[in-house]
């Protein structure tokens, strides 16, 4: 793993190991996850859904950040890769990374994220853009 990316996971897990830090339904592995989703924003994936160029991070989460929401969004930004392609493989093996921290039951969004930045992969990979998401109400047909 890329030791900013460690640092800023180190930052987060002693911050959040005091409970009362620890909002309602906190599990730990939403670190994992929350980190995954400021790389994918760090990284602006030309190839992401026009619905999913940024991912929210939950307001539970951010409200609990306090001060060191700044330092690891600095550390978060000084992270720098020469291609869209690197970026995403960083991602993806600190998703496979995450993961093997965790039980299965623990892994929900972590899972939803790889699921995301997978399909993305394969935009990539085939070399295609995404199509518009159209969101179209069932009852108008």
């Amino acid at each position: 793993m890329i030791e900013k990316i460690q640092t800023v996971l180190d930052i987060w897990h002693k911050h959040f190991a005091n409970e009362k830090y620890q909002y309602s339904e906190f599990e730990s592995s939403d670190i994992e996850y929350f980190v995954g989703c400021l790389l994918y924003n760090h990284f602006a994936f030309s190839k992401a859904l026009d619905t999913m160029k940024t991912m929210d991070l939950s307001y539970d989460f951010i409200s609990e950040c306090t001060q060191e929401y700044d330092e690891v969004m600095k550390i978060i930004n000084s992270i720098q890769t020469s291609s869209e392609l690197e970026s995403l493989e960083i991602l993806q093996n600190f998703i496979s990374e995450s993961k093997k921290k965790y039980t299965q039951d623990e892994l929900y969004l972590l899972n939803r994220l790889e699921y995301h930045v997978n399909a993305m992969a394969q935009r990539y990979t085939q070399n295609v853009d995404a199509k518009p998401v159209k969101f179209i109400n069932p009852l108008d047909r």
